[in-house]
């Protein structure tokens, strides 16, 4: 979540005579993360989400997204609902943009994830899994091993002044993941979040209570999804060392708890160490493009691209899914 687009008063009084939720009693941007524009927002009726679309979402995908958060809350998953206007519509324009109001999750996101909540969150994703196992709506992953080459392309320069090394680690990399073809792999497919980090996450406690954030779900392997949650949840950055290890026991109970809803398959398990080393060069290049080229003035901090440099280096070591503690 951030902010690029500014929404005038005027703009968002307009916006809600088009809905009954009342008048708007708050309206704050969230700063975190790097898509669309996000505000919490309080009316008489309540507390909601309103995004404008921004970046890469495409706005021929809206669709899906509403589509798939309809889905799971009609299977009691829990997650934002889109709210929809007195024309029944939930997709509008705001300032320009693509828009939707959404309801309001309960729960905080963990700044430093415990093995317990680590747990939690495998559990709930395999349980996103099950549930959007019949949702008939697919999209392609456009952050996908295709895309890889294209978002590393004029980034050499820049990624030398952040480490002399980070150059070379990348294409080779980069050229690991062609020559093992990831892609080609046959391993249970279906819709996945894709961006599932603490951020993304609620918890009452030690209780997952629920996901947002779905604008880059897409239809893909399933583990891939667990192995993005991986380098998300299981590695503790340690400043004062200049490092960031793997937390074999988050990792343990990660998996655990996945596969306390849904075990993975042999060649689920096999493939691990390869899908976690694409999901750390996926983050590190899309945060790396964020780093380069986010507009000044936006509420908004790019993530340092080193953390998944350092999340790559570990992975490239591991062979086997028991590297991960499971």
């Amino acid at each position: 979540m951030a902010v690029y687009t500014q929404v005038s008063d005027d703009a968002l009084a307009a916006f809600l005579d088009e809905y009954d939720l009342g008048k708007a009693l708050s309206f704050k941007g969230i700063a975190e993360g790097v898509e669309n524009s996000n505000y919490y927002l309080e009316t008489t009726s309540g507390r909601f989400i309103l995004t404008l679309f921004e970046k890469r979402v495409n706005a021929d995908d809206l669709p899906y997204f509403i589509g798939l958060k309809q889905h799971l809350s009609a299977k009691g998953f829990p997650c934002p609902q889109p709210i929809m206007a007195r024309d029944g519509k939930a997709l509008r324009t705001l300032e320009g943009r693509p828009a939707v109001i959404v309801s309001f999750l309960e729960g905080l996101s963990p700044k430093r994830p415990s093995p317990a909540q680590c747990r939690g969150l495998g559990e709930g994703l395999a349980r996103m899994h099950v549930a959007l196992s019949d949702f008939p709506m697919t999209r392609d992953n456009s952050l996908g091993p295709a895309a890889w080459p294209h978002l590393w392309q004029g980034q050499s320069e820049e990624a030398a002044k952040l480490q002399a090394s980070l150059p070379d680690l990348i294409d080779e990399a980069l050229a690991d993941i062609a020559e093992a073809k990831p892609q080609s792999l046959t391993l249970p497919r279906g819709t996945i979040h894709a961006d599932l980090f603490p951020d993304n996450a609620f918890f009452l406690g030690e209780d997952f209570s629920g996901i947002i954030d779905f604008y880059f779900a897409c239809t893909d392997a399933l583990a891939y999804d667990l192995a993005i949650c991986l380098n998300a949840w299981a590695f503790d950055d340690n400043p004062g060392r200049g490092a960031i290890d793997f937390n074999y026991s988050k990792g343990a109970n990660l998996i655990a708890g996945y596969e306390s809803v849904r075990p993975l398959e042999p060649a689920e398990r096999d493939a691990l160490p390869l899908l976690a080393r694409g999901a750390a060069l996926r983050f590190f290049l899309t945060r790396m493009v964020d780093w380069t080229s986010t507009p000044e003035g936006a509420l908004v901090k790019p993530k340092n691209p080193l953390e998944y440099a350092g999340r790559l280096a570990f992975h490239r070591k591991v062979t086997n899914a028991e590297g991960y503690g499971a």
